[in-house]
């Protein structure tokens, strides 16, 4: 499978998230503390 996402930064300490395989869907916008708290949630383990 090739579930990937891609990021991109935004001016207003934001990020932009969206699916790398339909790239027309809207963007998710995550702040910089949230996207960070979530990639070290997924380090830990399982999330559910």
């Amino acid at each position: 499978m090739n579930n990937c996402v891609e990021t991109a930064p935004l001016d207003d300490h934001q990020l932009a998230v969206r699916d790398s395989k339909d790239t027309g869907l809207p963007q998710l916008r995550f702040s910089a503390t949230a996207w960070t708290s979530f990639v070290a949630a997924l380090h830990g383990g399982p999330v559910s």
